[in-house]
């Protein structure tokens, strides 16, 4: 049986397709944190600020182990991605050793080689030996085909568990950081102990002049919690925060002092219906939590200045620091505008 003319053009290939494949060995990519990630679950309105840390860790661990069963799968898989190597290798130097064998003949078409018969016994010979011999090639062939699929399929695999492993860190590491920014804003433990709304409302914002910025205003409102005044900025916070439900008894302008009380920039929440006193119960120090972060998470709208409460003061710029005044301010919540 004469051998196909595509049979030997392919044998005549194979040297170059072994030296492409050692041009190009497959290696295990390492995965570095980053990409896209989806964003956490929308939490209950009246989630508290424990609330969020604790589900936030939740989905800490959860992603955790979603990274450490990534990490297992790319060590099977390039352990896959060497076996397959190791074959492609072996097989490498089978086909190049064919190549050469053909080439020391001279390259010879099927009917040539036959042509040198010296008899018919010879013929027939040769024939079958073209046969098997091209059965050979044949197999070699696919078996360095397989193993050069194998290796190509174990890598897509390879690459896809990095992308999901990125993707999972990336997920971990944007609500750790969410979670420590929305712990930090409200001034974490040592100010609510977490026993705060996970959100606030979005209060309507101020007017700003026309280069984005507050200008100083004078006192020229009535203040609707004594006889004196308070400027527009002060008035606008006020409303805001009583449509946001923050109804107990306020006090803003009062006469005397160098602070922002007697420019009518300042207002003091307090915890009761009436007058001052300091929290005793949960439900009063939830009210002043929530509150103080209604005003912190609103401060640009509104224009804040700075916040105190619980012994704890808020600035824009700095964040909190302890407060040293007179006031411990654990009976009102003390606000004052730019």
């Amino acid at each position: 049986m004469a051998a196909s003319p595509r049979r030997w053009l392919i044998l005549a290939l194979a040297p170059l397709v072994s030296a492409l494949m050692f041009m190009a060995p497959a290696t295990p990519a390492a995965a570095e944190p980053g990409g896209s990630s989806s964003s956490a679950q929308e939490e209950d309105e009246d989630a508290t600020l424990n609330d969020v840390i604790e589900s936030t860790n939740r989905r800490y661990a959860s992603a955790k182990s979603a990274v450490t069963q990534s990490t297992k799968t790319q060590a099977k898989l390039a352990t896959q991605i060497k076996a397959a190597e190791g074959r492609r290798d072996a097989l490498i130097p089978e086909v190049d050793q064919i190549a050469k064998q053909q080439y020391m003949t001279g390259n010879l078409s099927a009917m040539g080689f036959l042509l040198r018969s010296q008899d018919s016994g010879d013929f027939l010979t040769k024939a079958v030996s073209l046969e098997e011999i091209n059965k050979l090639h044949d197999a070699k062939l696919h078996e360095l085909n397989v193993a050069i699929t194998e290796i190509s399929e174990s890598k897509a695999k390879l690459d896809a568990e990095v992308k999901a492993q990125q993707q999972n860190a990336a997920v971990m590491k944007k609500q750790k950081d969410a979670a420590d920014k929305a712990f930090q804003l409200v001034g974490g433990k040592s100010v609510t102990k977490g026993l705060v709304v996970a959100d606030s409302p979005e209060a309507d914002p101020a007017p700003r002049n026309s280069s984005g910025g507050f200008s100083s205003e004078g006192c020229t409102e009535d203040d609707p919690t004594t006889g004196g005044c308070i400027t527009k900025r002060t008035l606008h916070m006020y409303k805001e925060t009583k449509k946001a439900g923050f109804n107990m008894f306020v006090g803003c302008h009062r006469d005397g002092g160098p602070f922002e009380h007697p420019k009518g920039r300042a207002c003091d929440w307090s915890l009761q219906k009436s007058g001052f006193s300091v929290y005793d119960t949960d439900k009063e120090f939830r009210y002043g939590n929530n509150l103080m972060a209604f005003l912190v998470r609103n401060a640009d709208e509104l224009g804040i200045y700075y916040v105190i409460w619980n012994k704890m003061i808020w600035f824009p710029a700095s964040g909190w620091k302890t407060y040293h005044g007179v006031s411990d301010h654990t009976d009102h919540v003390h606000v004052s505008m730019l």
